[in-house]
């Protein structure tokens, strides 16, 4: 059953009362959107009118929301949210053949697919990308990616994932950091480790897994982003264990030194992520062909690939 379009409000209203909300005045409001107070009045009380129930609530002077008021907001909010999020992709591809939306992991976007990006463009003329960074897996009918880059294992739901590369990690810290030669047993010489709040097993079974032991493998700093671990090392703050990908500028200019060259693969690993929706899109296809030409076979494992430096 299709719900009637006449029950869908206009945005103008929509607009009016996220913008009500925020100010907790009508009259701020109507200043903001270019109308007059009567107006912001009248679209919210049309508002009202047909959900049934009061949005706000007059209190010395200012409106404030009900509760179901308040209810409504978060989702408004969004609504409006992805009406200019359209409207500005509209706009920057009005002028080009096609687009194509991508959503990457923060850092591995940053650090791997801008410095190669523009090759993939040169590939594609007057083609317009647009890309957004997302920490974690979303519903790809809520927000209008054509597809993404995910780190973990290949399940997303409504969407096929195909394996792209391995992330092989190592030990690194900056030069310096650590004496020639240290009098204790503790790897590192005792140094300060460093985590990435979403792997925090990630030392523990490094440690394991090349036969080293460390008195506290989960203490130490804590940073959310690889971004903000980089630039710690960099700083000599402590020892990171972080993706060779990550760090290729780093290790070549001599920011960073690798401690410990006994590589480790992770469990995990990064993945194109297709939406059912989005299976036959050609440039879909064509993003996915050029961003494995980009990875290289691992020596000894050739139906593994790691991130390449481009080379």
């Amino acid at each position: 059953m299709t719900f009637p379009r006449r029950l869908v409000p206009q945005i103008e209203t929509l607009q009016a009362f996220e913008c009500a909300a925020r100010h907790g005045s009508f009259t701020q409001a109507a200043r903001e959107l270019n109308l007059t107070q009567s107006a912001v009045s009248r679209k919210i009380k049309d508002l009202e009118l047909q959900l049934g129930s009061l949005l706000f609530e007059r209190v010395r002077q200012r409106v404030v929301l009900s509760d179901q008021g308040r209810k409504l907001l978060p989702d408004v909010i969004r609504l409006i949210g992805q009406v200019e999020d359209t409207m500005m992709r509209a706009m920057a591809s009005s002028q080009a053949d096609a687009s194509l939306s991508l959503s990457v992991l923060p850092t591995f976007g940053a650090r791997w697919l801008m410095p190669r990006l523009q090759h993939f463009l040169r590939l594609q003329p007057n083609l317009v990308v647009n890309i957004a960074a997302r920490a974690e897996p979303f519903d790809f009918d809520e927000e209008p990616f054509d597809l993404a880059i995910h780190y973990g294992q290949p399940v997303w739901a409504k969407a096929t994932c195909a394996y792209l590369c391995s992330e092989i990690v190592v030990p690194v810290a900056a030069p310096g950091l650590l004496p020639a030669q240290s009098a204790t047993d503790i790897p590192f010489g005792g140094a300060r480790l460093m985590h990435l709040a979403s792997r925090a097993k990630a030392w523990p079974e490094w440690f394991e897994a090349v036969g080293l032991t460390h008195p506290a493998p989960y203490a130490g700093h804590h940073f959310d982003q690889f971004s903000m671990l980089i630039e710690a090392a960099i700083a000599g703050m402590g020892v990171a264990l972080l993706p060779r990908y990550l760090i290729e500028p780093e290790l070549m200019s001599g920011r960073l030194t690798v401690l410990d060259d006994r590589p480790i693969e992770t469990e995990n690993a990064y993945y194109l992520v297709i939406p059912d929706r989005k299976k036959e899109n050609p440039l879909s296809k064509a993003f996915c062909a050029w961003a494995l030409e980009q990875v290289s076979h691992r020596e000894g494992a050739p139906h593994k690939q790691e991130a390449s430096d481009g080379s």
